[in-house]
C-alpha cells in the first residue's frame, strides 16, 4: 500500500458491533469503495476506511461507552451520514440495491422542495443513512419561497 496523503475535508467514523460484516455490507449495499483495513493480531478490524467520490467514511469497532453502534444504544442515532450522488445517478436504482441488500428503507426517494431527490436508509446496526441527487439546480430565493424557509450565510444572534 503507498503512502496516504489525505486533502483537507471531512469524514465521518462509524461504529458498529459487528465491523467486518458492517464493512461488506456498505460495499454491496451502497456502492462505497474499500480503500483499506487493519486487522489486529487476532485478525479483528481495528480500522478500515471506504471512499464514495472523494469522501472517506471510516467503520470500525465499538471501542468505548462514547463509540457505539444504534443496535447498543435501543436504536438510537446522535448522528446520521448524508451521501451526495454524482449529477446523473440514479437514485432510485442506488435505493433499489439498497433494499435488495437489506437496507430498512425509512424515506422513500422524494424530490425536495430545494431540488435534490432523496431518500433515507437504515443499516443493519441501525445507523441512518441519507442519500441525495440535485434533479434541479435552485436558488436560495427560490428555496425560501418553495419551502418557507430564510436562506442566510451567518447566524446573527
Amino acid at each position: 500500500m503507498t503512502e496516504q496523503h489525505r486533502p483537507k475535508g471531512l469524514s465521518s467514523a462509524i461504529s458498529y458491533q459487528d465491523s467486518k460484516a458492517a464493512f461488506r455490507w456498505l460495499e454491496e449495499a451502497f456502492g462505497f469503495e474499500p480503500l483499506f483495513v487493519l486487522l489486529d493480531a487476532d485478525g479483528h478490524l481495528a480500522h478500515s476506511e471506504m471512499g464514495y467520490g472523494t469522501s472517506v467514511v471510516m467503520v470500525g469497532n465499538e471501542w468505548s461507552d462514547d463509540h457505539r453502534s444504534p443496535k447498543s444504544l435501543g436504536g438510537r442515532n446522535t448522528q446520521s451520514v448524508h451521501v451526495q450522488l454524482g449529477v446523473g445517478e440514479d437514485i432510485d436504482a442506488h435505493c433499489d440495491r439498497a433494499r435488495s441488500a437489506g437496507a430498512a428503507i425509512i424515506a422513500a426517494p422524494e424530490t425536495q422542495f430545494y431540488g435534490d431527490r432523496t431518500y433515507r436508509a437504515r443499516d443493519p446496526e441501525g445507523h441512518i443513512w441519507t442519500f441525495g441527487v440535485t434533479v434541479e439546480a435552485k436558488t436560495a430565493e427560490e428555496w425560501d419561497a418553495e419551502g418557507g424557509f430564510t436562506t442566510k450565510t451567518r447566524l446573527d444572534d
